[in-house]
């Protein structure tokens, strides 16, 4: 055993001790050493290249000190006369950083450590590395690792990571448009469903581009299919809706809090009998409580409030918050939150359907963004973030959940003052705490520079890709060890499909290739290539698009008849003379553009017209006192000479009389009191 050894060592020193000849592993001599960098000396003989072709910046050579092999990264290298002889010798020298090193354990294989407790001598020789050697410096050590790529100094040696790592801390793809981004993506998030059969994946896709890559495994969401009722949203995400991404008025926001708890508690007084009604009372919802509510009874706490005699000022916020709520239910593009599978509690069928549990072979769900209005994408993204991380959080752990935010610059930008607080607070929550409850988050960004620095230095584990811009670069290089910050020189001229490694889930960085996707699973939004040459543009039906755009290619939008006469019912009355239609509410608080009219479907009632029954007496007769306190109030109120009471027209109703589709609508004449109301200013009776 002795002997063997002895013969490996002096084998092993005469492969140092080899004659300096062109094509073997001698490079140069050490010639200035510190405690992280090192610079190496080198002669090209009669201005030959074979040995200088060994040098590269980014390539990991081997310096030999005793019986180690320290290891160092090539970062830069130039000559001494910064000239090249064709014919004569020229001396260059290569600046390295020192990343660990390399020996030989008991059993004769070699084993890596980080730390280097022998530094080069002057005049230590470095030659190229082994390959032996660069296998051991990028094996992780663990079994359950998986192969994603090949290394791009020897594509002989596999690219492997160790996936329950890298989701249990979180991991960032960065790189600029075009790189290789999804597809990278795709080739990971299959490589954790492997690894993981247990795993729920949930991709807030912006572009509609992963549904192609997960044929098999996916789920997609869209608004056509997508119910995600109103009452899952806290107040903010509501208000989100409601004021269409504008900050909401405090007001208005304010008759929401104090309303919304009242149309829970009449649901549940609605749907609860004796002693279970007894015991929903004794509940304290908030507006933030997850519990189902019916519009029609929102609606009706707000018509209360307009009803009563005291409150003149809060009036005109009551009514234009009244006319943003008809809006938002009558908005075809938010029938994914108003339709009517969203009024019962379907909480547990949405929770199912979009977090896979159990996951009936589909572990993935494509959340399609792209369909659902611009202004409440960051709202629903919240309520996805959130819901992901109280599942985990309420589950115990039981779940295993991994949310991925495609651009997710969009949702946690680096400035505190634009986005969605909300949304911010949701992702910020998954990235800071959810490793302890097995919520996992994946950040895809083009513009790490524009991103939340918090969340994502949350994320120990980094695939930088390509960038352009010098301060995205400045953000990876960062975020990388001190002993490997030269990596990042080169980040801006990799190849597509190439990217640095590092973090929790490599040993060392890494510069690696992605193995390539099938065709069949490579995302894509829309029609391939191939599919867009062959497509003919006589073909492509206009009215279809002009449709779509309008969101109503074929969709009739939310049938909200049962929420209308539920509505109306509640009020005792099939019409209030305080309730405005669009066109009045628009013509009143001065809007630009009139609000659209309700569609015939839309209607309590699809056939006839809405004909004014005599109100009960007691409405009446309040309605009649106010009448009279406001035409006695204001002396240009009164009615004009000529109109004597013989000649006076019997008052018609104050709402548009509606007809079925296919008919003209007519407006009936206003009456007097709406007449006044019109012609004197709001702001005159709100002073008195």
């Amino acid at each position: 055993m002795t002997d063997r050894k002895e013969v490996g060592a002096e084998a092993t020193e005469a492969e140092r001790r080899d004659t300096l000849t062109r094509g073997n592993r001698f490079l140069g001599r050490v010639v200035a050493c510190g405690g992280s960098r090192a610079t190496i000396a080198a002669v090209a003989e009669q201005g030959e290249t074979s040995l200088t072709e060994l040098w590269s910046v980014g390539r990991l050579i081997s310096i030999s000190v005793g019986t180690r092999r320290v290891v160092a990264l090539a970062s830069s290298m130039r000559t001494t006369d910064n000239d090249w002889g064709e014919a004569s010798d020229n001396t260059f020298a290569i600046e390295v950083e020192l990343m660990g090193e390399v020996w030989n354990g008991p059993d004769g294989k070699p084993e890596f450590s980080s730390g280097i407790s022998q530094y080069p001598y002057l005049g230590a020789i470095a030659h190229r590395i082994r390959t032996a050697d660069l296998a051991t410096i990028y094996d992780t050590g663990l079994s359950d690792v998986c192969t994603i790529g090949r290394l791009t100094q020897d594509e002989t040696i596999a690219a492997t990571i160790h996936i329950p790592s890298m989701l249990s801390k979180h991991f960032a793809i960065v790189g600029t448009t075009g790189v290789g981004k999804s597809t990278a993506v795709t080739l990971l998030l299959h490589k954790a469903i492997e690894a993981d059969p247990k795993l729920r994946v949930l991709i807030l896709d912006p572009h509609n581009e992963f549904a192609a890559a997960f044929p098999d495994h996916a789920v997609v969401i869209e608004t056509d299919t997508l119910d995600l009722p109103f009452w899952l949203f806290r107040l903010e995400e509501f208000a989100e809706v409601i004021f269409r991404g504008r900050p909401p008025i405090p007001d208005e926001l304010d008759i929401l809090r104090e309303a919304i708890p009242e149309a829970k508690r009449a649901f549940r007084g609605a749907t609860d009998t004796g002693n279970v009604r007894r015991q929903a009372e004794k509940h304290n919802y908030t507006a933030d409580t997850p519990v189902p509510y019916r519009m029609a009874d929102l609606m009706a706490a707000i018509d209360e409030r307009i009803g009563k005699l005291e409150g003149r000022q809060e009036k005109p916020h009551l009514r234009s918050l009244k006319t943003k709520l008809f809006s938002a239910i009558n908005d075809a593009r938010f029938r994914f939150m108003f339709s009517t599978n969203t009024i019962t509690d379907t909480i547990v069928d949405v929770l199912t359907r979009i977090f896979r549990i159990p996951g009936e072979g589909r572990p993935v769900t494509t959340f399609q963004l792209s369909g659902i209005p611009s202004e409440v994408v960051n709202a629903v993204a919240s309520v996805l973030c959130r819901m992901a991380f109280e599942i985990g959080l309420w589950s115990s752990g039981g779940i295993h959940m991994l949310v991925v935010c495609e651009e997710a610059h969009r949702y946690i930008p680096a400035d505190p003052n634009l986005g969605f607080f909300p949304t911010r607070q949701a992702i910020a929550r998954i990235a800071k705490e959810g490793r302890k409850y097995g919520v996992s988050l994946g950040i895809i960004t083009q513009r790490p520079g524009e991103l939340d620095p918090t969340i994502l230095s949350q994320c120990s584990t980094v695939f930088a890709m390509r960038l352009a811009n010098e301060r995205d670069q400045d953000i990876i290089r960062s975020a990388l060890p001190n002993s490997s910050a030269s990596t990042t020189s080169f980040i801006a001229s990799i190849g597509n499909g190439e990217a640095i490694a590092f973090g929790e889930a490599v040993r060392v960085p890494m510069r690696m290739r992605f193995d390539r996707v099938s065709e069949r699973l490579l995302p894509r939004a829309s029609l391939s290539r191939q599919e867009r040459k062959s497509a003919d543009n006589a073909t492509v039906d206009l009215a279809t698009i002009v449709g779509r755009m309008r969101a109503a290619g074929g969709v009739s939008g939310p049938d909200i008849t049962a929420f209308q006469n539920s509505y109306m019912a509640g009020l005792g009355m099939e019409q209030r003379e305080d309730s405005l239609t669009f066109d009045d509410a628009a013509d009143e608080f001065g809007s630009a553009a009139p609000l659209p009219s309700y569609r015939a479907s839309m209607l309590p009632r699809d056939t006839g017209s809405l004909a004014s029954p005599s109100m009960p007496n007691a409405t009446q007769a309040r309605f009649d006192q106010i009448r009279k306190q406001l035409l006695s109030e204001d002396g240009d109120m009164a009615e004009p000479p000529e109109a004597t009471p013989a000649a006076r027209p019997a008052p018609a109703p104050e709402r548009a009389t509606y007809r079925p589709a296919g008919q003209e609508t007519q407006r009936t004449e206003i009456s007097s009191l709406r007449e006044s109301l019109i012609r004197k200013p709001l702001g005159g009776l709100f002073n008195k």
